[in-house]
């Protein structure tokens, strides 16, 4: 079964639409610790760079339980390598679409920074990669752009009706391949792991036992990254946790001073710590 497809809507088709739409309502209740500011994002990003994101919808609910982490999204950077139309090309950068993204309802899109402006993000950063490598990543995910999601993969979507389904945590990941016999692509990692592995670029380390020498991991967390080695089985978590992708944080890399900040008020106990009395 393939994982995309376009045509003529069928009522199985109608029915997906409608479980989709239920499953991107957001819930009640999310505030960001720290806000994204897409013109900051704007100056960090670079093409090729890994963008996650903690969603406030009800299937992000799911993913973060199965993945066991607060990252529910990833989106990839292409920035204004993306084909505009005119009138796209006539706003301001923050608003103009950079990021390209699979969702559950849409496919395969490009989506403007300001999106993600009162989410939590993380950006990840391939290191070391060459010009040629960086250009076969981004055109790679820009021809994917338009790319359908298959409704008729009922399955693949009740799964995520469940916010805490009762499984044991070494089938969690597994279970996101549960359904139509392929795994979800519900998740826009699976699609970006798909570029990476293209290039031969590692998201995760390929684990060996040197003779005589304990191993530093588990032995579940051996055989869960044995077990990855397919991109459809990577999830936005692995890119956080990849020893290849640094994690690049904004408010750090424009000369980051604590003593300019303003403080609303003296926090209480400062004489202690001032030594005064």
């Amino acid at each position: 079964m393939k994982p995309f497809s376009s045509g003529r809507d069928t009522l199985l088709d109608c029915f997906g639409r409608v479980v989709a739409g239920r499953l991107e309502t957001k819930t009640s209740g999310y505030e960001p610790y720290t806000p994204s500011d897409p013109e900051t994002l704007a100056r960090t990003l670079r093409p090729g760079d890994v963008l996650l994101v903690e969603g406030n919808q009800k299937v992000s609910a799911s993913i973060k339980y199965l993945t066991q982490s607060t990252w529910s999204h990833a989106a990839f950077f292409a920035g204004d390598q993306i084909p505009l139309t005119l009138d796209q090309a006539a706003l301001p950068i923050i608003d103009r679409p950079q990021l390209i993204e699979v969702n559950l309802g849409e496919g395969c899109v490009a989506v403007p920074l300001h999106k993600y402006a009162t989410y939590n993000t993380r950006i990840c950063r391939p290191i070391g990669l060459t010009p040629d490598d960086r250009t076969m990543l981004v055109s790679f995910m820009i021809a994917r752009l338009g790319l359908k999601y298959d409704l008729k993969n009922i399955f693949d979507m009740l799964r995520y009706f469940l916010p805490t389904p009762p499984v044991p945590v070494r089938w969690r990941r597994r279970m996101l391949a549960f359904g139509s016999g392929d795994p979800t692509r519900a998740i826009c990692s699976t699609l970006i792991a798909q570029a990476f592995e293209g290039i031969r670029y590692p998201i995760l380390p390929e684990v060996t036992r040197a003779p005589g020498r304990a191993a530093a991991t588990s032995t579940y967390s051996r055989s869960e990254i044995l077990h990855i080695r397919h991109h459809s089985l990577y999830t936005p978590r692995d890119f956080d946790l990849s020893p290849y992708f640094a994690v690049v944080k904004p408010t750090l890399e424009y000369g980051f001073d604590y003593k300019r900040l303003q403080w609303s008020a003296q926090p209480h106990g400062a004489d202690a710590v001032t030594g005064t009395d």
